[in-house]
């Protein structure tokens, strides 16, 4: 795991050193173990890294492989590492590292741009072709790891965050339309390769990227997911048999690839406490869980400690228990913006951050549940959208979008108004053939999409932001490949993951297994009121936010007015939702008022 950064010069001027270092600077939080650049030509290559495989100085990177004359920097695990090094030294390649940086190089000297399709795990990546010129970037088949893009007269530059691009002096911050109008209405989801700045793009999952010394870029989709029966019809029990012998691989592999001890982030609900209980079946013993509770509220409770002390007890995990006041919890909230590659406005954004400042103390890699809800059919919404009635977009609009249209031009000033850019998206991608019927084309939009830039991206910000290793076996493509063959009905029925209830059935408490779905909850971020009513009441009166124009008037007077009152589809509140934009482009985007790492 690590931070990446790079820039290619195409108008025949050498890299900015000076900027590379204060890129650097802004990634160093998600790599705290080594820093190193490289220059060839027109290429600067800058890394930070979080030492987890091989921990020897011979895996630092920028590598260098001068005899195939490659070079590369990389974020990420490789977990099929160890077989890919057994084929290549095969075919007479000869390593000096141990770990899984160098197969990556190795790797693409096999099998040029196509390695991608070999490898295992989840990276972000950019190789540079020593005699061809060329650069190469990558990024995963689900999206879990970062990587971000400007472009600018003459110069390509690339990084694992945004905050390190935005340290040049040539990137355009005004906001981009399109982002904005998905922004407000899809839970803070703005698709690739867009973001919320026009000067900043990001690599869509399951894309490479080429670009030559010319500047001509090549993009490729290297990996779909298709969601259909299979030609072989399987009864519930097989198909019991294939999800668990898939979910145990998929738990040991993220297990096994490490030099360095493994935790679980256990929230109390099915997902994490499932994977405490794979791990346990494989024969995992003095095992370190982790939960994190906040103060309750008279509406909701603020931890689920009562359901993740008996898994805890049931495995005799090494459990640590965190509880945060409200009033860490708002000191923090601005630290953990400067955090976010772009705006995350789920309440858990700052949950996972403030948890994993303490996990971080005390290993340096985690696996947690996030996918398994939108995989296996686990939200409230789904079963509501399959007994829905109109068009594909009707029944998604319906219980999905945080505004519709309307709204959103109550919303914002005049000078963002549009057309409903979001309902033609949603509208684009759910009409995209290869699924069987609707909640199939759901699904396949929320893991493909959906989930990429909203939970997984912010379980990636909120944990490296304190150089902890977040894997998450519910995203292994393989197990995403079959769970998109499932019937439907393996996965809402039931109150929703069917399947995986199925299979936690005498591994874990029925209690937990039967409980409600449960969120990572910070009640405070949901029912504004206090301290943290006043604290989003100075942000959006505040002399930047007036000055920015963005938002209508009455439309916050609104909010302000009845803050509980206003909340979206998916129950988040819209005060927090207009609040978090506006404070990450106050301490991110504007003069001087960014925060430097």
């Amino acid at each position: 795991m690590c931070g990446i950064g790079g820039e290619l010069r195409l108008d025949g001027g050498k890299p900015d050193l000076a900027l590379m270092g204060r890129m650097l600077r802004q990634l160093a939080r998600r790599g705290p173990d080594h820093e190193g650049v490289w220059s060839d030509g027109p290429l600067l290559f800058g890394h930070r890294r979080l030492s987890v495989i091989d921990l020897s100085d011979r895996s630092n990177q920028p590598m260098v492989d001068p005899n195939l004359g490659l070079a590369l920097v990389f974020n990420g695990a490789i977990y099929n590492y160890r077989e890919l090094r057994r084929e290549l030294l095969a075919k007479g390649y000869r390593f000096f590292s141990d770990g899984d940086t160098e197969v990556i190089l190795k790797a693409y000297a096999e099998w040029g741009e196509r390695c991608v399709e070999h490898l295992i795990g989840m990276f972000a990546f950019a190789l540079w072709n020593l005699r061809e010129r060329s650069l190469f970037l990558a990024r995963d088949r689900l999206g879990i790891k970062p990587l971000y893009y400007s472009q600018a007269p003459g110069v390509f530059r690339f990084a694992s965050n945004s905050q390190a691009l935005l340290d040049a002096p040539d990137v355009d911050t005004a906001l981009d339309p399109v982002a904005l109008h998905h922004q407000l209405t899809l839970h803070a989801v703005v698709p690739a390769p867009r973001t919320i700045l026009r000067g900043i793009r990001k690599l869509a999952p399951a894309t490479t990227l080429t670009i030559d010394a010319h500047g001509n870029a090549r993009s490729r989709v290297y990996w779909t997911v298709r969601a259909l029966r299979p030609a072989t019809p399987r009864d519930e029990m097989e198909w019991l048999e294939a999800v668990h012998a898939a979910l145990r691989l998929a738990v040991r592999r993220r297990l096994d690839v490490a030099d360095v001890p493994v935790g679980v982030l256990l929230s109390g609900g099915l997902d994490s406490s499932l994977l405490v209980a794979l791990l346990a079946e494989s024969g995992v013993r003095d095992l370190r869980t982790f939960s994190v509770g906040f103060e309750d509220q008279p509406e909701e409770k603020g931890s689920e400690f009562e359901y993740s002390d008996p898994v805890a007890a049931r495995y005799q995990t090494r459990h640590q228990k965190y509880l945060i006041p409200n009033d860490q919890v708002l000191q923090r909230l601005p630290e953990a913006v400067t955090c976010m590659a772009e705006p995350m406005v789920g309440q858990d954004a700052v949950a996972f951050f403030l948890l994993a400042e303490r996990v971080s103390q005390a290993v340096k890699v985690v696996q947690s549940g996030q996918g398994a809800d939108e995989v296996f059919g686990g939200y409230f919404w789904y079963p509501r959208m399959a007994a829905a009635t109109g068009s594909d977009l009707e029944r998604f609009r319906a219980h999905y979008f945080d505004r519709d249209h309307e709204e959103f031009l109550e919303t914002v000033a005049p000078a963002w108004h549009g057309p409903d850019h979001t309902a033609q998206f949603i509208a684009e991608r759910l009409a995209e053939p290869g699924a069987e019927d609707y909640l199939d084309r759901v699904l396949r939009l929320d893991v493909t999409t959906l989930i990429v830039d909203d939970p997984v991206k912010r379980v990636d910000n909120m944990t490296m932001a304190w150089g902890l290793e977040a894997r998450v076996p519910f995203l292994d493509h393989e197990l995403v490949e079959l769970a998109m063959q499932l019937p439907p009905t393996l996965k809402i029925g039931g109150d929703g993951k069917y399947v995986l209830k199925k299979i936690a059935r005498g591994l874990l408490p029925n209690a937990v297994i039967d409980r409600p779905k449960g969120y990572f909850p910070v009640p405070a971020l949901k029912f504004v009121r206090g301290e943290f009513l006043a604290f989003m009441r100075d942000i959006v009166n505040s002399r930047a936010c007036r000055e920015r124009g963005l938002f209508q008037r009455a439309y916050l007077d609104r909010l302000l007015s009845a803050p509980e009152a206003h909340l979206t589809r998916l129950l988040g509140s819209k005060l927090w939702h207009a609040a978090l934009l506006e404070l990450w482009l106050q301490l991110n985007v504007d003069p001087g008022a960014r925060v430097h790492a």
